[in-house]
């Protein structure tokens, strides 16, 4: 552990690796990143990522977008092989007010340079041969979408971060901070004290814990999200979009050599536990005995467990904080960190240097839950 920083990143997931990258990308030179553990240990080490741009509220759509853009350049700039795959997203409509709310958020993403459309349940079929159409109103397809690695775009940006003098410390635990008037001053952990003159948060569904220690309310809760792999397919599994059951919120898509299965247990409660239960796969199996038959059968070799950290508005939390000035954070992405990070690295880098972020993210300061004149919370109505 270096004495001293000028910034101290607390948490070594994408978005720290991101930030990392995009400061020493801007001349920013003397960077900590503090992990707990290994580099992407936490929900960022999922084994397969999405990448949309199909939301319903106006910003998440631009950050989505705006990200699309960096993953497709990922191979240039920072240089890593992501394993970026862009089969697109395809969001199943199962009511007509749910249609007509997902029309509406197409003409906005449309507006906005997001080639989403409504299509109907033949061409869902099409799209995803293991559907079964019925039930089904409408669905939404957008061929930018796909998904890639997490863990590879956080070593991406990490290694490049380090090639530019960045210093990663994992296994680094942070237990508490020093403050000096309206300043955070010091970042203490279990190897050592750092003197810094910015912190900033990214320490995912941890962050309301690394926030409470200078005061910063934070709201962010973990909840824990399942998802499994199944065996090797002979014959392969067609190339299908990355493909949602909006209703349920059961999903699947192509990995390696076969399919991977995700679900949202609506009785989940919140906490830290990240153990697989292979139980949880029969929520799943129930919703796919009636929308994608054929999955309902077919046999795993495991799965995986990890956290979401979710906002009351299912909304990020990206700004700096109005106590402590030197004290930033971008956390509480329910769901959307890992797509949203090439967008809020640019965006927390420009915050750093006090200059006008490519997107303006003001409504998505903490403050917004606050409940003063001219707070607005804005829930994100594609949620998975």
């Amino acid at each position: 552990m270096p004495p001293t920083a000028d910034v101290v990143i607390v948490g070594g997931g994408v978005m720290g690796a991101s930030i990392a990258f995009h400061l020493a990308e801007a001349g920013v030179r003397d960077i900590v990143v503090v992990e707990r553990g290994e580099l992407a240990c936490g929900s960022s080490g999922k084994p397969i990522g999405g990448v949309r741009a199909q939301f319903s509220d106006p910003l998440n759509i631009e950050l989505g977008l705006r990200s699309l853009r960096a993953f497709q350049d990922f191979a240039h700039r920072p240089g890593a092989d992501i394993r970026l795959d862009t089969v697109g997203y395809l969001f199943l409509l199962t009511g007509e007010r749910q249609a007509a709310r997902f029309a509406e958020s197409v003409r906005l993403q449309n507006g906005l340079g997001v080639p989403s459309r409504m299509v109907d349940p033949d061409e869902a079929r099409r799209l995803c041969p293991y559907l079964s159409t019925e039930g089904l109103v409408a669905a939404v397809h957008s061929p930018a979408d796909g998904h890639a690695r997490p863990g590879l775009v956080v070593h991406g940006y990490a290694d490049a971060a380090s090639r530019a003098g960045v210093r990663f410390a994992t296994h680094t635990r942070v237990t508490g901070m020093g403050t000096t008037g309206d300043r955070v001053d010091a970042v203490h952990t279990d190897r050592g004290t750092v003197a810094c003159s910015t912190v900033i948060c990214t320490a995912g569904a941890w962050s309301g814990r690394i926030a409470a220690m200078v005061g910063v309310d934070l709201p962010v809760r973990p909840v824990r999200r399942q998802l499994a792999f199944t065996e090797r397919l002979s014959p392969s599994a067609p190339r299908i979009p990355f493909t949602i059951d909006f209703t349920s919120s059961a999903y699947f898509h192509n990995s390696d050599d076969g399919l991977l299965f995700g679900l949202a247990d609506p009785r989940q409660a919140d906490g830290f536990d990240t153990t697989w239960t292979p139980e949880w796969l029969d929520l799943f199996r129930d919703v796919v005995r009636h929308r994608a038959p054929a999955l309902a059968a077919m046999a795993v070799t495991g799965g995986w467990a990890g956290l979401y950290e979710v906002t009351p508005d299912h909304n990020a939390l990206i700004g700096r904080s109005g106590e402590l000035p030197n004290f930033l954070y971008a956390t509480g992405f329910s769901g959307h960190g890992f797509l949203q990070a090439p967008a809020v690295g640019e965006i927390v880098r420009d915050l750093h240097l006090e200059r006008e972020p490519c997107v303006d993210v003001a409504p998505m300061s903490a403050d917004r839950f606050r409940g003063g004149a001219g707070d607005a919370v804005r829930p994100e109505a594609h949620v998975v």
